[in-house]
């Protein structure tokens, strides 16, 4: 299979390798199409696109095709937001989450920071359904509060949508404004491009699906695929954004830059990024290496990017709503 894209294939034959194995994929039904792109600090090196947003393949997939960026939203949008309000002195990786969310009581949990949240050792579960009975921040924070803790804080790290969620919350409430518009002045001050919360309609037509949902009975394209999302109204701490692979790749270049410093408009300080990016020393769970907290961005300055949409898979009929109690392990 052939990548298409809005500006073709760019870049040298030492990506052929990384071509086919995508091309693969995609003709194997792994997942119907994907942008992706490696690059410098300086530049992209090589872009492609890969297979199609429609069963028929008249609509190739392009460099410039939209897709659900899931829990990238938790790197560029999350933890981008708290470096800054790092910076401005809004917050501190030191500050209690206690001390700027009041539901958040108990002494298992009043020493937990920001920091923990953002290195998924806060004590809280990876992930729990509520988007089967809660709707809007006051329940999602009143029911993400009021959780017995899964583990110690810092005994262990579980990555965890939960966590993200709740610091998107605390991040609203210090700059007074909510994530998409925080975010929507970041992407203007650095010149990304397409990223977005709740992309406009005209965006659509070059939207990948991200496959049939089960519980809202219909084919999601173009709105928040993750359910406790779409439940928050498709801007949340963990999952929401839209973009394109060159609009990702121009984030990752914009904070190798700003790691560096000398940059007029960066991302963050670059002792900022420093701190931001450093290892922690908490373990993973044991039989979860998956679930390691690891550096937003790795020693190199070669940037991959990539991003895909799933096979399309048939509608069933919503299931009863109805609370879970048992936390749901995940790992991306």
């Amino acid at each position: 299979m052939t990548p298409a894209g809005s500006a073709g294939r760019t870049g040298s034959g030492r990506f052929a390798a990384v071509e086919a194995l995508l091309a693969e994929a995609v003709a194997g039904r792994a997942f119907r199409a994907a942008s992706a792109e490696v690059g410098t600090s300086t530049g992209a090196a090589w872009q492609a696109a890969f297979g199609a947003l429609d069963d028929e393949g008249q609509r190739p997939s392009r460099l410039d095709t939209v897709f659900d960026l899931a829990s990238l939203t938790k790197v560029l949008v999350t933890t981008t937001l708290a470096m800054r309000q790092v910076d401005t002195g809004l917050v501190s990786v030191e500050t209690r989450v206690a001390s700027r969310l009041p539901r958040w009581v108990g002494l298992d949990r009043v020493h937990v920071t920001v920091g923990d949240l953002l290195g998924h050792t806060s004590g809280l579960s990876a992930y729990l359904p509520f988007y089967r009975d809660h709707v809007g921040r006051a329940e999602f924070e009143a029911a993400i509060c009021a959780l017995p803790l899964e583990y110690a804080p810092r005994a262990c790290a579980v990555y965890s949508d939960l966590g993200f969620i709740l610091l998107g919350f605390l991040l609203e409430d210090a700059a007074a404004a909510r994530l998409d518009v925080q975010f929507a002045a970041v992407c203007a001050d650095l010149a990304l491009g397409d990223l977005t919360f709740r992309p406009p309609p005209s965006w659509l037509d070059r939207t990948a699906p991200a496959g049939h949902d089960a519980w809202r009975g219909r084919l999601i394209r173009g709105e928040v695929h993750d359910q406790n999302a779409w439940a928050l109204g498709g801007v949340a701490g963990h999952a929401g954004l839209f973009g394109t692979a060159p609009a990702v790749g121009a984030f990752a270049r914009r904070l190798l830059a700003s790691r560096r410093g000398g940059v007029r408009s960066g991302v963050a300080a670059p002792a900022t990024i420093a701190t931001f990016t450093r290892r922690t020393a908490v373990p993973a769970r044991e039989n979860e290496p998956s679930e390691r907290p690891r550096p937003k961005i790795a020693p190199s300055t070669a940037v991959p990017t990539a991003t895909a949409a799933p096979s399309f898979a048939s509608a069933t009929r919503p299931p009863i709503l109805r609370r879970s109690p048992t936390p749901v392990r995940r790992s991306g």
